[in-house]
């Protein structure tokens, strides 16, 4: 699949549910009204989609939510999705959770397939972690990592830089992944969908993080890659790497290889744009795999050039787009 701007599609990520079990302060208000059951896709039919895309080339599909492995019976998709790793269709199937469900299911998870997985944690200090979260358990998720890397699953840490409450932490955070053999990104918060308070309070550009942290650690580019948007540096002193996800200050847009499916069948070809194809009529329709395929061709010949967020205190701090993160798949 080749989008207008040459850009080769090998990526699918896929919202398997909008729900979540906890209520980052960045990404949804407290009080969410998730989608009906009734709305969202089986898992059969996430399934099947899936299939179409890899039988397009996408070669990684990373499974996001909301929070994924709160999904009832989600591992039967990963053992499914899994079989195209053996089969050597798909060369890596992974997924992005909160690290709250990982004590359960960390084992099930690499006997699938999946080899690495990224972690959403923002501080490391059980009191801020739950004020963030609001309903995080943070001994929770450091059991989940435990268990994931005795497992063999090598984790990256995602943590989202907010001004005034992490940004004193960015180099115990590197000192901790180095320690304990992982990676980080961090991350720009991102203006999508409304939530209680103000993003341009949180808003802090990676550039100033980068700066705070090159006094501290030597950080030379790396060569290394992972299909996704990260910037990485090698950590001279640490041997792990830093990634830095910066779709405001530097949009990532150019080298753009990916889609990202809805838990309802939405395609969203572009993360910051509303333009999308609704997959679920198409697959519930009567003209099966060919219309399914006819509509993701459709699709990518739409694909945008890149997206347009901003955080602006002067447009009354309206989401770049009016849908939450959750719901597009973080």
């Amino acid at each position: 699949m080749i989008d207008p701007f040459g850009r080769k599609i090998s990526y699918l990520r896929v919202s398997v549910t909008d729900r979540c079990d906890f209520r980052c302060k960045y990404c949804m208000s407290e009080n969410m009204t998730f989608l009906p059951k009734k709305d969202v896709l089986s898992l059969e039919e996430l399934e099947k989609i899936s299939a179409a895309f890899i039988r397009k080339g996408v070669r990684k599909i990373r499974i996001t939510g909301g929070e994924p492995l709160v999904r009832k019976g989600i591992m039967e998709l990963f053992r499914n999705l899994g079989l195209y790793i053996r089969s050597g269709e798909l060369d890596e199937l992974t997924l992005t959770t909160n690290g709250s469900q990982l004590e359960k299911y960390a084992g099930e998870l690499f006997e699938a397939g999946v080899r690495r997985l990224n972690v959403s944690l923002d501080t490391r200090d059980p009191y801020r972690f739950q004020d963030i979260t609001r309903w995080g358990n943070f001994e929770k998720v450091m059991t989940g990592i435990r268990t994931a890397k005795a497992a063999g699953l090598k984790i990256k840490i995602n943590t989202v830089a907010l001004k005034g409450f992490n940004d004193h932490e960015f180099n115990d955070l590197v000192r901790w992944v180095g320690d304990e053999g992982m990676d980080i990104t961090f991350i720009e918060t991102m203006p999508m969908g409304t939530i209680d308070g103000h993003r341009s309070d949180q808003y802090l550009p990676l550039s100033d993080v980068k700066q705070q942290l090159a006094e501290n650690w030597t950080l030379t580019p790396s060569a290394y890659r992972t299909g996704g948007p990260s910037d990485y540096f090698d950590v001279a002193e640490t041997g792990g790497r830093i990634g830095f996800i910066t779709p405001l200050t530097h949009n990532f847009c150019e080298s753009c290889n990916r889609v990202r499916l809805t838990c309802t069948g939405i395609l969203y070809m572009c993360l910051g744009q509303e333009d999308s194809a609704n997959l679920k009529n198409v697959l519930r329709g009567e003209n099966g795999a060919a219309a399914l395929d006819a509509a993701i061709d459709e699709a990518i010949g739409r694909k945008p050039k890149g997206h347009d967020f901003v955080v602006d205190r002067q447009n009354d701090d309206r989401p770049a787009v009016p849908r939450h993160m959750s719901v597009t798949g973080g």
